[in-house]
């Protein structure tokens, strides 16, 4: 018997904000439009979003063999982004890391690569992160959103859908574009590339339907994603005569360019039953298909998930299209009047990467006192090198104590700090960390409040060197 081959976790991650595209026009008197886009904090970016959809997709599947990450807004350029993402999710050294950058399309190329790597029997988590940007009033900015998705492909009883088939046509046109420096892409008319991506389209999920030894009458489920919206619209009408459309998020989250493939699949399989078989169609610089088959593993996988379903996170706190601005570099605001933080330096920074990157403490084998940072010498019983490794994310605290700072170096003041406490079953201290507190009201914050870690970026040096740690956030929703 073959062995199945196709996905075997699966996660999304979406920023808490979100504009109100109304908003838009009543500032700027055109524009805007109905409904909302997720909208990335002024403390993330692709590759910080990436973790957090990363943390989602390995939990209840095994560590990967390899790890591509792909965008089409890279925070470093030069620099592997993936291998952040690498040391986020605390993976074994001998575990690569490559991205794949600088067209939306690479998204599903790296659900491609993955599942060509987990044929060749290597496990591989490809995470999609997207941060979508236009110019103040453009079609961009009010249809673009800010999300990243995670897929682990690999073999075996685990695979909770499996890859039936694929297909791809590829053509050059100029469709959207954007050249190195440019903060917003650049668009042709909009009639023109709709034909050619209808047909393509034809010929992609054709080649993918047939790979999987179907017809479109057997399909159950269809997602269509890309960033030409008429073009998705016009193929999505014509495949839904036979399969249920899925949803793909437009009206609340928006388009959200390479993220959207993880994204879509995420939508299908979390309501998906066994049997059913789900049809991917992606449009950019082309169109690829791809046809998967829910398993019987899938609903033992959704049960014992303790991330929240993508649905679960739809809703969000509403943030002033100003300070969406401001975030995005268009607004020029006074800064905080405290002087700019200095460059972290890069050699104790690859010394302490298990806790920069990774939050990992120390616990003291004599006496069990945990410590956040790790040290070597137990500050309890005073034991030297008696410490094992001990990681933090994915656990919750509660805070102990914060303090709002309106003069601290931030883009969004105030700036929050805070004493997170990480309890023991016994609900005595087990650890505390010094952190910020990101995504929050300081107004509505209490003493006690529980709290999760999310992988952030803490500010950016005029050098160009970004800052990355952890920051403590209020539960947004639990597990539903």
């Amino acid at each position: 018997m073959t062995e199945l081959l196709g996905i075997v976790g699966y996660g999304a991650y979406l920023p808490v904000w979100r504009l109100d595209r109304a908003e838009i026009g009543s500032a700027l008197g055109s524009g805007g439009g109905r409904g909302t886009r997720a909208v990335a904090g002024y403390d993330e970016d692709s590759t910080s979003m990436g973790v957090g959809a990363g943390l989602a997709a390995l939990d209840g599947a095994a560590a990967p063999d390899e790890l591509v990450f792909a965008t089409a807004t890279p925070a470093y350029t030069d620099k592997t982004n993936a291998t952040i993402v690498h040391a986020a999710l605390a993976l074994d050294r001998g575990v690569a890391a490559y991205d794949i950058a600088g067209a939306s399309r690479g998204g599903i190329g790296a659900l491609s690569a993955a599942a060509d790597a987990a044929a060749a029997g290597r496990s591989t988590l490809a995470v999609l992160s997207d941060i979508r940007t236009g110019l103040p009033g453009s079609s961009d900015e009010r249809d673009g959103g800010d999300a990243a998705a995670a897929v682990v492909f690999g073999t075996g009883d685990a695979v909770v859908a499996e890859l039936l088939g694929r297909g791809s046509a590829t053509a050059e046109f100029l469709d959207r574009w954007r050249v190195p420096g440019d903060r917003s892409s650049r668009i042709w008319e909009e009639r023109f590339a709709e034909g050619i991506y209808r047909e393509l389209a034809a010929d992609a999920v054709d080649n993918a339907v047939k790979a999987a030894g179907l017809t479109l009458a057997d399909i159950d489920k269809v997602a269509v994603g890309g960033l030409h919206r008429r073009a998705v619209g016009a193929v999505g009408k014509t495949l839904a005569d036979n399969a249920e459309l899925v949803d793909d998020l437009a009206a609340t989250i928006g388009t959200t360019g390479t993220a959207q493939p993880g994204l879509l699949l995420a939508t299908a399989l979390d309501s998906a039953d066994p049997g059913e078989r789900i049809l991917l169609v992606q449009l950019g610089d082309g169109v690829n298909a791809m046809v998967f088959r829910a398993t019987e593993a899938l609903a033992d996988y959704r049960d014992r998930r303790t991330f929240p379903a993508l649905a679960d996170q739809i809703g969000g706190m509403p943030v002033a299209y100003p300070r969406f601005l401001t975030w995005r570099g268009f607004l020029d605001r006074e800064p905080p009047r405290r002087p700019d933080p200095d460059r972290p330096a890069a050699p104790p920074a690859a010394r302490n990467s298990e806790w920069k990157f990774g939050l990992s403490g120390s616990r003291c084998t004599d006496c069990g006192t945990r410590h956040l940072p790790a040290v070597r010498v137990c500050r309890s019983c005073h034991s030297v090198d008696h410490m094992n490794r001990q990681r933090i994310v994915g656990e919750r605290g509660t805070i102990a104590t914060f303090q709002a700072d309106l003069l601290a170096y931030t883009l969004s003041p105030p700036l929050i700090g805070a004493a997170i406490n990480f309890g023991s079953e016994s609900g005595a201290a087990d650890g505390r960390l010094m952190c910020e507190i990101t995504d929050a009201d300081p107004d509505a914050l209490k003493i006690g409040d529980p709290v999760e870690m999310t992988f952030r970026r803490l500010y950016t040096t005029a050098d160009g060197v970004h800052n990355y740690f952890w920051k403590a956030r209020p539960i947004r929703v639990a597990k539903g």
